[in-house]
C-alpha cells in the first residue's frame, strides 16, 4: 500500500517537475515567437491553413486593419464630433445673435407655387432616407460611447442590428432619390455670376439687405450639389460595403469605409445647417416642401428674379402677345 500510494505521488508530481526542469527553454520559445509575430506584423499578413474555397478567410492578422480600426475609433470619431457639434453649435449662436429671420414686409396673404408634388414627395423621400441613415450612421460611431452606457447592453444591441437594416435598405430609395433630383432641378442650379453677388451680400443672414436670386440662390445651390454629389459619393462607397468583395479587396473596402464615414460626417453637418434654415431659421421657408405654396413677400425678399420669371409666364399664358407687347 505504501509503495502504491508513492507511485501515484510521484505520478502527480512529473508534469510539476518537468516544468520546473525546463522553464527557461520554454520562456526563450515564446520569446522567439512573440518576436516573429512582431516582425510578421511589420512586413505583412499572418495566413493560416483553411480547407474551403475562400483565400480571404485563411487571414489572421492584417497589420492595415489595425490602421483602420484606429481610423474608426479615432480619426472619424473625431472629425464627426468636430463637424455635427460645431455646426449646431454655431447655428445656436447664429439663432441668439439673429434670431428668426422674418417676412420683412410681413405675409401678403397670397402665395405662388413653388414645387409642385412630384418635387416635395422626392425631396420627403431623400430627406425621411436621409434621417435614418444619420441616425443609425451615427449610433454605429458615436453609440458605444453615448447610448450604450444610458440604455444597456440588449437595448443597445437590438437598436444597433435593427439599424443596420434600416441603414442598408433605405439606402435605394435615398439614391433613387438623388437621381431624380438632380432631373428636376439640375437646369436651376447651374452656377453663376449672381451667385457671387449673393454670397457677397451675406444672402440676406448679415444685414437686413436681401440680395437678388432666382429660383434657386448661391445657399440652396450649394445644398445642392453638396447633396447629389457628397450623397453619390456615399452611396457608392456604402454599396462596396454593403456587397463586401465584389468590386473590391480587403484593402478597398477599408478605403470605401473611411471616405464613407469622412464624407457622411461632413454631409450631416451642411444637411443640420440646411434643415435649420428651411424650418425655425426662416419665416416661411418651410412652406415650400409642406404645402409647395410660399407667400408672395416671402418669394419677392428672397427669390425676386424668380417671382418676376413666373408673373412673365402667367401673363403668356394669359395673353399669348404680352410678353411682345411688352418688350416694344
Amino acid at each position: 500500500m505504501r509503495a502504491l500510494l508513492l507511485a501515484v505521488a510521484l505520478l502527480c508530481a512529473a508534469p510539476a517537475l518537468a516544468q520546473n526542469t525546463v522553464p527557461f527553454t520554454a520562456r526563450d520559445q515564446t520569446s522567439a515567437e512573440e518576436l516573429e509575430l512582431q516582425r510578421t506584423l511589420q512586413g505583412g499578413t499572418i495566413h493560416g491553413r483553411i480547407s474551403i474555397p475562400d483565400d480571404k478567410a485563411a487571414n489572421l492578422v492584417q497589420p492595415e486593419g489595425r490602421a483602420w480600426r484606429d481610423f474608426h475609433n479615432r480619426t472619424l470619431y473625431t472629425v464627426g464630433a468636430v463637424a455635427v457639434c460645431g455646426v449646431l453649435g454655431l447655428l445656436w449662436l447664429f439663432y441668439m445673435i439673429k434670431g428668426r429671420i422674418r417676412i420683412a414686409a410681413g405675409p401678403a396673404g397670397r402665395t405662388m407655387t413653388r414645387f409642385n408634388l412630384l418635387e416635395r414627395a422626392n425631396h420627403w423621400m431623400v430627406a425621411s432616407s436621409f434621417i435614418v441613415l444619420m441616425l443609425s450612421g451615427l449610433n454605429l460611431t458615436f453609440g458605444r460611447w453615448l447610448i450604450l452606457p444610458t440604455l444597456g447592453p440588449e437595448t443597445f444591441t437590438m437598436l444597433t442590428m435593427w439599424g443596420k437594416v434600416a441603414h442598408n435598405f433605405l439606402s435605394f430609395p435615398f439614391a433613387l432619390g438623388l437621381v431624380l433630383m438632380f432631373l428636376l432641378w439640375v437646369r436651376d442650379n447651374i452656377p453663376n455670376a449672381l451667385d457671387l453677388e449673393w454670397l457677397k451680400a451675406g444672402g440676406g443672414f448679415i444685414g437686413s439687405r436681401h440680395p437678388q436670386a432666382a429660383r434657386f440662390n448661391a445657399g440652396q445651390k450649394g445644398v445642392f450639389w453638396i447633396t447629389v454629389l457628397g450623397g453619390g459619393a456615399v452611396a457608392t462607397t456604402g454599396y462596396v460595403l454593403v456587397f463586401p468583395f465584389f468590386i473590391t479587396d480587403i484593402a478597398g473596402q477599408q478605403w470605401a469605409h473611411m471616405i464613407h464615414g469622412v464624407l457622411a460626417m461632413l454631409m450631416i453637418a451642411a444637411i443640420l445647417a440646411h434643415i435649420y434654415i428651411g424650418s425655425v431659421g426662416m419665416e416661411g421657408a418651410i412652406d415650400a416642401m409642406s404645402t409647395g405654396q410660399v407667400d408672395y413677400n416671402w418669394a419677392r425678399e428672397h427669390h425676386s428674379l424668380w417671382v418676376d420669371e413666373e408673373l412673365a409666364k402667367a401673363r403668356t399664358a394669359i395673353d399669348p402677345g404680352a410678353k411682345t407687347a411688352g418688350a416694344d
